[in-house]
């Protein structure tokens, strides 16, 4: 029997409290996702590659040079482009069902189906209103947001033929993606079509099937995500900076730790609310506890933090870490970027996993499942959960491995605004000037294939040097965090150009946007500024990346990011290879189609010397310095 590898933790990730916890975890006897990854080693190269088809029992079939060709007919190139189609359509349809969520909230607050939620930002719900045509003067803050739900929900069909926020897509971009037959028509239009598409017998040219994998995408992006962010603002605030921390040093080794984790707001904002309720707090302190502890995990505590400050304990790849330091009591999780690991390592100690939506259910959790009429009831019943399994902790298992960091958190595009003082002038004016000599938005995941966040915080602290302002979402937040530069202090770590923009304006060279969907936030950002020059998407000096991405979710990001416009960057490349016609066309046919392509480099500091390159071409075909 061949020996089992040992695992190389200092390999593993750039952070002391991952590698703490992974030593802890091999003391305990856990199995976290890197040993996983050593057991799946070496992949499947005919999967890495695209080249392998089962959509049909003709099959399965593996494009080879002994074999060209599936039983079907099709080549390699047809192969790979059903992939990808299927790929982002998954990814897509993550991001849009989790919108649909959201303007079913707004519908049932709207019509009085629930006393749990409310609007919080009434100014913006009449700006989004008026923005879409809908009458707002003299009418009640609930009609307006019934017209608006529907609006919304129209985004979902076929019968308007639209997007409701294809208005914010600057004119000269609209009228490509209507000469390349891309413009984005119903998120759920797109996304069943691209599924038909791929069905066997349908589109047999690749370069066909990758055009609507386009338009799949920017559905998600110009609807799906779009929609989910404006509603989370206006059911639950609009963001703004404030101070938070992050690290597993957030969570209390006396206190009750409740860990969140997923996408879903409408969930975590009613946990938040019990953890705050007076007398479950009391009930905590009957139990030993000196309190209740909520902490967030990836995208649904970006949601948390950016809207009331919640501290954050990690990103995807510190979600098990996270239990294993012996203190968290439940982890309580809604849908996407979940392990289904959680509820093994929550078993190795007293952790008890608890899912809340239907289309997410975890074999071995609790259910308690959240829906608009009960979501404080519910939540309330998860906070007495975790106080009761409170006195099932064992002391000496406990370890809280470091202190936590302090970031400065909130800049949506209202408060980016603000602190621009009501205009994008000045950071325009910063832009011509060679002081910002563009942005990059770095965004998205981990990927145990990589040293643990080495490519996203070296990416970022290369780029902020170069005088290149950087957005964060999603896992990369708990990332830039850590290393210090959501900071304002982090200027010190700028070039001179940027160091003095950010330090008049009191912001990190790293500013923090939100979840995964608020990269739609940074789209609407991109927009505005081509519409204030008059000018594409595609001539602006931005760029976007993620460096360590995994997801379905996170190809259907990067493919809407270029369809916009945007010069992405990818760590790693989708599993196109096996096509040369598909791999030819991310990475430089798509150039010429729209205006932006896909680069591929894990090398971080390789990568930003090429996002650099880009963004001085661009700052050159518009004029200014480079």
């Amino acid at each position: 029997m061949t020996e089992k590898k040992k695992l190389n933790i200092d390999e593993c990730s750039i952070w002391d409290d991952a590698r703490q916890m992974l030593t802890k975890a091999e003391q305990d006897g856990v199995e976290t996702v890197w040993h996983r990854l050593q057991q799946q080693s070496p992949h499947c190269q005919f999967g890495e590659s695209g080249v392998c088809c089962r959509n049909c029992t003709m099959g399965p079939c593996r494009i080879s040079k002994k074999a060209p060709l599936g039983v079907c007919g099709a080549d390699a190139d047809v192969i790979v482009a059903r992939n990808f189609g299927r790929f982002v359509a998954g990814g897509s349809a993550g991001h849009s069902d989790h919108g649909r969520d959201c303007i079913e909230a707004l519908h049932a607050v709207a019509h009085g189906e629930t006393a749990d939620y409310t609007i919080k930002d009434e100014a913006k719900l009449l700006r989004i209103a008026a923005e879409l045509g809908i009458a707002t003067e003299g009418r009640q803050v609930l009609d307006v947001a019934r017209d608006l739900a529907a609006e919304f929900f129209e985004n979902y069909g076929t019968t308007k033929n639209e997007l409701s926020f294809i208005c914010r897509v600057p004119e000269v971009r609209r009228k490509l993606w209507d000469k390349l037959g891309i413009t984005p028509r119903g998120m759920d239009r797109e996304i069943a079509e691209m599924m038909h598409r791929t069905h066997m017998g349908c589109d047999n040219d690749a370069a066909n099937t990758m055009l609507h994998a386009a338009r799949t995408c920017l559905a998600d992006g110009w609807a799906g995500s779009m929609i989910a962010t404006e509603i989370s603002d206006i059911l639950f605030g609009t963001p703004v900076p404030r101070r938070a921390t992050v690290n597993l040093g957030v969570l209390r080794e006396d206190q009750v730790n409740i860990l969140v984790h997923g996408h879903n707001p409408i969930v975590t904002e009613k946990i938040l609310e019990a953890a705050n309720d007076p007398e479950l707090i009391a009930l905590a302190k009957e139990k030993g506890a000196a309190g209740i502890n909520l902490v967030g995990l990836c995208c649904t505590g970006n949601e948390l933090m950016m809207r009331h400050g919640i501290p954050m304990a990690g990103n995807h790849l510190m979600t098990e870490l996270a239990i294993i330091t012996g203190a968290a009591e439940v982890i309580v999780v809604d849908y996407q970027c979940i392990m289904p690991s959680l509820v093994q390592v929550g078993d190795c100690y007293h952790t008890k996993m608890v899912t809340t939506a239907d289309k997410a259910r975890f074999t071995g959790a609790e259910h308690v499942k959240f829906e608009m009429h009960n979501g404080g009831a519910q939540a309330r019943r998860v906070v007495r959960m975790a106080i009761e399994r409170y006195s099932l902790r064992d002391p000496a298992r406990v370890r809280i491995p470091c202190e936590p960091v302090e970031i400065v958190t909130g800049f949506s595009n209202e408060a980016l605004l603000e602190a621009l003082g009501g205009s994008l002038t000045p950071l325009i004016d910063a832009i011509k000037a060679g002081r910002v000599r563009g942005a990059v938005g770095i965004v998205g995941c981990n990927n145990p294939k990589y040293k643990h966040d080495f490519c996203n915080v070296n990416l970022a602290k290369e780029l902020i040097r170069r005088d290149i302002l950087v957005i964060a979402t999603g896992c990369v937040t708990t990332a830039a965090g850590k290393a210090g530069l959501l900071v304002p202090e982090a200027i010190e770590q700028a070039g001179q150009g940027l160091k003095e923009i950010c330090g008049a304006l009191a912001i990190p060279p790293v500013i923090h946007m939100g979840s995964c969907v608020d990269n739609s936030r940074i789209l609407q950002l991109c927009g505005m500024l081509a519409d204030e020059l008059g000018v594409d998407i595609s001539d602006l000096p931005v760029a976007a990346s993620s460096p360590e991405w995994y997801s379905e979710k996170a190809a259907a990001i990067g493919t809407y990011a270029v369809a916009s416009g945007i010069y992405t960057h990818l760590g790693h490349p989708p599993n196109i290879t096996g096509s040369k016609i598909v791999t030819d066309l991310a990475l430089s046919g798509l150039d010429e189609l729209v205006g932006a392509c896909f680069v591929i480099e894990p090398d971080p500091f390789k990568a930003a010397a090429l996002i650099d390159k880009r963004i001085t071409e661009k700052r050159q075909g518009l004029g200014l310095s480079a």
